[in-house]
C-alpha cells in the first residue's frame, strides 16, 4: 500500500474515533467574521456614533440575523425556505441603513452581508446579489467619503467574500454527494455480485447434485447384478463432481462461460442414467459464445427439472437457428402439473432464465405441451449480448 493510501486510512480511523467524518465546513467557521464589526462596536462605546442606542440595536439585530441566516444556510431545506430570504432581506435593510446613516467602519457590514448571501443564494441570484452589493458598497463609500478602506477595495471585498463562501460550500456539498454516490454504487455492486454468485451457484449445484443423485441411485440398483456398470456410474459421479468443483471456482472469479454442446452432452448422460431417453436435433449456423452460454443455462435448468420432477420417459432437445435468431425447445412426456404455472415463467429457476434472456433481447416460455408433458422454449438473437452480469437473482429450483 502506498504512503498516501496509509495516510488516508489513518485519517479515516481518526475521524471515526472522533465520531465525525470529513465534509463541508460547519456554520461555526463563519462566526469569527463577526469580529469585523468590532470597529462599529468600539465607536458606540467611544461616543463617536450619534444616537448610539439606534446603532446598538442595529448592531445586535444584524449579528442575530447573521447567525440565524448562516446556520440556516447549512441545512438545504431551511436554506431554500422563504423565511431564509426574509431574514436575508432584513439583514440587507439593516446594513444599508447603518452604512448610510453612520458610514466609516459600519460599511464593513457589506462583506458580512455578502458572506450570508453566499450561504443562502445560488446560481444567477447569487451573482446578481453579490454584484448589487458590491456596487452599492462602492457608491455609499464614495458618497460618505469616510470609509476605513478605499471604495474599490470595499466593493471587491464585498463581492469576493460571498463568491468564495458560495464556491467552497457548493464544492463541499458536491464532494459529499459524490461520496454518497460512490458508497451507493459500491453497495449496489456488492449486491449485484452477490445475486450473480447466488444465481450461478444455484444453476451449477442444482443440476450437478441432481445428476449425482440420479447416478448414485443407478449405481445402487446396478451393484447387485452388474458391478462393472455400477462402477461406471461411480466413475461418472467422480467426473461430475470434479467438473462441478472447476465450474464453482470459475464462477467465483466470474469468468465461466457455458457451452451448449457441452450441456447437451451432459444432458444425455444425466437423462440416460435416470432412465429417460434423450434425443437431440440441431440445425442452423454456429452461434455466438454469448448465445451458446445462455442456451446452455436453459438446457441445464430444463434437464434438472425433468430429472427431478417430471417422471418422463423421453426428452427431446431441438435447436433451430438462422442468421438472426435461434430457438431452443425442450419437450418431455412427463406428468402435467395440476395447476399450470404463470405463462412464460415456470419455477424460480426458470424465472431467473427468463430475466437473463430478456436482458439479451430474448424470451423464454414454459408450460404444458399440447400433447401432454412440459415444454420449455427459449428464443434469442444469434448474436445476443453478454448477459452473465445481469442484476437478477434466482432461488432454489422449483418444479415447473
Amino acid at each position: 500500500m502506498s504512503r498516501n493510501g496509509r495516510a488516508a486510512r489513518k485519517e479515516r480511523r481518526r475521524l471515526r474515533k472522533e465520531g465525525r467524518r470529513p465534509g463541508p465546513p460547519g456554520p461555526y467557521a463563519l462566526l469569527p467574521w463577526l469580529l469585523m464589526g468590532l470597529g462599529s462596536f468600539s465607536n458606540l462605546f467611544q461616543g463617536e456614533t450619534p444616537n448610539p442606542w439606534i446603532g446598538g440595536i442595529g448592531l445586535l439585530a444584524f449579528n442575530s440575523l447573521y447567525i440565524s441566516v448562516v446556520f440556516r444556510g447549512f441545512v438545504k431545506e431551511k436554506r431554500e425556505s422563504p423565511l431564509s430570504y426574509v431574514l436575508l432581506g432584513a439583514m440587507a435593510a439593516i446594513t444599508f441603513g447603518l452604512a448610510i446613516g453612520y458610514g466609516g467602519s459600519w460599511l464593513l457590514f457589506f462583506p458580512l452581508l455578502s458572506l450570508a448571501c453566499g450561504t443562502i443564494l445560488r446560481h444567477r441570484w447569487l451573482v446578481a446579489g453579490l454584484l448589487g452589493l458590491a456596487v452599492a458598497a462602492c457608491l455609499i463609500a464614495v458618497w460618505r467619503d469616510d470609509s476605513t478602506s478605499t471604495p474599490w477595495t470595499l466593493g471587491y471585498g464585498t463581492f469576493i467574500s460571498g463568491a468564495v463562501t458560495a464556491a467552497i460550500l457548493t464544492l463541499s456539498e458536491t464532494v459529499m454527494e459524490l461520496r454518497s454516490t460512490r458508497q451507493e454504487l459500491a453497495r449496489t455492486a456488492v449486491e449485484k455480485e452477490r445475486l450473480r454468485f447466488s444465481r450461478d451457484l444455484h444453476d451449477l449445484l442444482g443440476h450437478t447434485l441432481s445428476v449425482i443423485v440420479v447416478k448414485s441411485e443407478a449405481a445402487r440398483r446396478l451393484a447387485p447384478r452388474d458391478m462393472d456398470a455400477a462402477l461406471s456410474q461411480v466413475a461418472d459421479i467422480e467426473s461430475v463432481g470434479r467438473q462441478a468443483l472447476t465450474e464453482i471456482r470459475e464462477a467465483v472469479t466470474g469468468y465461466r462461460e457455458g457451452s451448449l454442446a457441452t450441456e447437451l452432452d451432459r444432458a444425455r448422460s444425466a437423462l440416460t442414467a435416470a432412465g429417460i431417453e434423450p434425443s437431440v436435433r440441431r440445425s442452423g449456423p454456429p452461434l455466438a459464445p454469448q448465445a451458446e452460454a445462455l442456451l446452455g443455462w436453459v438446457v441445464r435448468e430444463a434437464v434438472t427439472n425433468v430429472v427431478r420432477h417430471s417422471t418422463a420417459t423421453t426428452c427431446a432437445f431441438i435447436v433451430e437457428g438462422t442468421s438472426g435468431r435461434v430457438c431452443l425447445t425442450v419437450t418431455d412426456d412427463g406428468r402435467t402439473p395440476a395447476a399450470p404455472p404463470t405463462p412464460g415463467i415456470g419455477g424460480t429457476g426458470l424465472k431467473g432464465l427468463t430475466e437473463r434472456l430478456a436482458v439479451a433481447g430474448g424470451s423464454l416460455e414454459a408450460g404444458p405441451g399440447p400433447a401432454g408433458g412440459f415444454v420449455v422454449t427459449a428464443e434469442l438473437p444469434a448474436d445476443a449480448p453478454e448477459a452473465a452480469d445481469a442484476d437478477m437473482g434466482t432461488g432454489p429450483t422449483l418444479s415447473p
